[in-house]
């Protein structure tokens, strides 16, 4: 009798913990330092992040509401499925080529215990470098649609965090802006931060929080709210601003992305938003070369070297065409002139008016010469359109442009990211990649990943840049520096790279035909190695490169890479990136306004000697910002290089094998 009741005890004594395991699911990262935990309250799903045993997200509230009510009460969870993935794949764009692909999962299913009884399941995934989690909602009984007013996703941060972000206006904008540097505590509740928003905590931890894989959804933003709290922001459909999703089941959200990491440069080597993405959509890729590419707008279509009336005609074309075959450029741009479009259109300031089509070239303009020109050069030809232009006959544009013999086009103006502007991108995408055509997005929201799927994608702007040059003095290296640690770890920054003509900051003078820059020449350099995009602008015109010292390392550089390391490393104040591309590696360094001196070891090179070529700022660039040294050495990987960087100045290094 004795034996039999201790067994009743040590059964009921079981009971709470059987209880808690249906009350909680823990995912632990696969190295064991990073830790996600989850817990079922009355009230709602609750969630918590540590690495290194140190809290970075302390308890967060899960919650959704829908027009048939909101989720998060009184929820069950049933068996959670724990799995691990160890796998590897290869990007046909960038900044890494074969990727390790290593997490541990939990498919959480939630479930409701009273009407409407809906049923979704948290997915969470533990990276070595952070965590990630969605929702998914599964095919059921009664439920075969949702509208989505609101995704309740909280972040609350642990401790005060330096905060470094984006602050916008509204839903609708270009995603530019400068950004703010100041502990959280001190951030202004209720204003919309665009993501990433990176966050530095005293204990030499970073966080990074962003979204993946965003399909068929709305963008989201966080805000400050007035408890302190942070909390997730879909940007609604148009026309009003309560529905923010509407969706057929099955169904998923975008990944909810932390990157997490000991050092500055780890978010920025992170590679989580593509292994988040999905497998590559486009069966045959041979055809997808990333390059660089002139962008006449930016210099005025500068051509001061010749005899002929620049316009929109071939003859401008073809000297910028004849540029980039003198000099190893990819592609040419063809955009306007006099603020005028190269195709059709009747409408002000780039607008499309009533009469517009983007299916046919002025009449000063031959678009298959242009096209059948460059291709006996060597160089592919691409356009600027209007998404409005573009989209209204995109089947028709974009069978027209194949015939023409076009390779690409940057699509402009788009400035949302509700899920109708969401599912036009991909659908631009799909179907450009289907006429063999690649796709730069302007005036758009930051990237998630998918150019791992649609590796037709080989940049976007959402972000200021040097574009602002042309009209604007507040441009700097400081903003600059705040690109790696931001808008870049969502993935390829457009920025208008290559302004050849640097004055002090005291000399500057807003000039919308060859705009002047005010970084050194080795910052601007640096630039395309610190930067991540496929498709890297050479905004200038030709003279101002031709002859001039540093131009023989921008056409060098690639705009796709086989690895990316980052040595150094300081949020908004300096960041030092290593890239290979074969067996080349290029390093970038940029700083702020504060001169500073990079040491970089070249433990990552591989057994024996390397040529390297060293571009760092001369003595005097601050009289003369262009002026650089170059010095040509012989390195192994026990070398440790010196860069001195001057103020608002960078370096730039080209290692080869000897």
């Amino acid at each position: 009798m004795r034996n039999k009741f201790l067994v009743l005890l040590m059964a009921i004594s079981a009971l709470p913990g059987l209880i808690l395991a249906q009350k909680s699911a823990k995912i632990t990262s696969p190295d064991g330092k990073v830790v996600f935990l989850l817990n079922l309250t009355a009230k709602s799903p609750v969630y918590s992040v540590t690495y290194k045993k140190q809290p970075v997200i302390n308890a967060s509230a899960l919650t959704l509401n829908f027009d048939n009510g909101a989720w998060g009460q009184g929820l069950k969870m049933s068996k959670v499925a724990y799995s691990k993935t160890d796998t590897y794949y290869d990007l046909v764009v960038g900044k890494a080529k074969h990727i390790r692909n290593n997490y541990s999962e939990a498919v959480i299913p939630l479930s409701e215990t009273a009407a409407p009884f809906r049923k979704i399941n948290l997915v969470v995934r533990a990276y070595n470098d952070g965590i990630a989690f969605r929702y998914t909602f599964p095919k059921q009984a009664g439920w075969d649609n949702y509208t989505l007013y609101d995704e309740n996703t909280r972040f609350n941060l642990n401790g005060d965090p330096k905060a470094l972000v984006l602050f916008l206006p509204n839903y609708t904008s270009s995603h530019e802006g400068p950004y703010t540097n100041e502990p959280y505590s001190q951030l202004k509740a209720g204003e919309l931060m665009d993501m990433p928003v990176t966050f530095e905590y005293s204990n030499n931890i970073y966080l990074a929080i962003t979204e993946a894989h965003v399909v068929n959804y709305a963008g989201m933003y966080l805000s400050k709210t007035a408890d302190g709290g942070l909390i997730g922001k879909l940007s609604p459909l148009p026309g009003q601003e309560k529905v923010k999703v509407k969706a057929v089941l099955p169904h998923s959200t975008p990944w909810r992305t932390a990157i997490i990491g000991d050092r500055a440069g780890a978010l920025i080597e992170s590679n989580m938003l593509t292994n988040l993405g999905g497998d590559c959509k486009i069966e045959d890729t041979s055809w997808i070369k990333p390059g660089k590419a002139t962008f006449p707008w930016w210099n005025g279509t500068v051509v001061p070297d010749t005899t002929f009336a620049p316009g929109n005609n071939f003859e401008t074309n073809k000297y910028y065409i004849d540029f980039c075959a003198r000099n190893g450029i990819e592609y040419h741009s063809v955009v306007e002139y006099g603020q005028h479009e190269w195709y059709v259109n009747d409408g002000p300031d780039f607008l499309p008016g009533p009469n517009v089509d983007a299916t046919k070239s002025i009449t000063s303009l031959d678009m298959k010469q242009i096209c059948d020109y460059g291709k006996s050069k060597g160089v592919a030809i691409r356009v600027w359109v209007h998404w409005k232009a573009l989209y209204s006959v995109i089947d028709k544009a974009f069978e027209q442009y194949e015939k023409w013999g076009l390779s690409g086009m940057m699509v402009d103006f788009m400035d949302r990211d509700d899920q109708e502007m969401i599912q036009i991108q991909e659908e631009i995408l799909q179907k450009a990649a289907k006429h063999h055509l690649h796709i730069q997005f302007h005036g758009s929201c930051k990237p998630s990943g998918l150019h791992r799927m649609y590796p037709n994608e080989f940049t976007r702007e959402g972000t200021r840049n040097y574009e602002v040059y042309k009209w604007d003095t507040t441009m700097n290296a400081s903003h600059d520096i705040a690109m790696p640690f931001t808008r870049m770890l969502a993935g390829a920054t457009d920025y208008h790279l290559g302004g050849f003509r640097s004055v002090p900051q005291s000399k500057f003078k807003i000039k919308f035909r060859s705009p002047l820059v005010t970084s050194t020449r080795c910052h601007m350099l640096a630039m395309y190695v610190v930067l991540e995009s496929y498709l890297g602008m050479v905004c200038d015109y030709p003279a101002a490169y031709e002859g001039q010292p540093g131009f023989d390392v921008l056409r060098a550089i690639p705009t796709t890479w086989d690895e990316t390391l980052v040595p150094n490393a300081a949020i908004n104040k300096y960041v030092t990136i290593a890239r290979r591309h074969g067996d080349n590696w290029f390093i970038g360094a940029i700083t702020d306004k504060q001169a500073r001196n990079q040491s970089v070891s070249l433990s990552f090179l591989g057994a024996g000697e390397y040529i390297a070529d060293i571009y760092t700022d001369a003595g005097n660039t601050d009289t003369d910002p262009n002026h650089l040294k170059k010095e040509t050495r012989t390195v192994t990987t026990k070398d440790v290089l010196q860069l001195p960087l001057a103020s608002n100045g960078g370096a730039v290094v080209k290692i080869s094998k000897k």
